[in-house]
């Protein structure tokens, strides 16, 4: 991949966060996460791949805005029936992570699917940036 065409602005994974212990007013507990990716090249644009386990379709967000595409998504472990929590550390999590797109690349044209707790994103290359061959006329 061009360090030209895609880079990286998201911050380090931030876990700050404090238990109470046995209240039945208990705080919600969230973690940051950051999903691991994989991104490779072909010449009509990019496949981003982002691991993000446990978050339903309808919970995930793609989103473009001013050149920058951002991931996210959201977690709630479940509480079992019956029982109340002890203790808990965290009750909900969220992926997130950001992008600078290249302006070789149509974020128009982004497509998105998730299978198995990995988002696939297709980013298109612009129709300027697509490698072209050019006939030379012989005269």
């Amino acid at each position: 991949m061009s360090k030209h065409e895609m880079t990286t602005t998201d911050n380090a994974t931030n876990r700050t966060y404090t238990a109470d212990i046995a209240t039945e007013n208990a705080t919600q507990h969230r973690v940051s996460l950051r999903p691991l990716v994989n991104i490779t090249e072909a010449e009509d644009g990019f496949t981003l791949t982002a691991e993000m386990p446990g978050v339903p379709k309808d919970a995930v967000e793609v989103k473009v805005e001013d050149g920058l595409l951002t991931l996210a998504g959201d977690i709630k472990l479940p509480q079992v029936t019956g029982m109340k929590s002890t203790y808990a550390e965290v009750k909900t999590a969220r992926y997130q992570r950001a992008f600078t797109l290249s302006r070789e690349l149509d974020s128009t044209k982004i497509e998105a699917s998730q299978a198995d707790g990995v988002l696939s994103l297709h980013i298109p290359k612009a129709e300027h940036a697509k490698p072209r061959k050019i006939e030379v006329q012989v005269g």
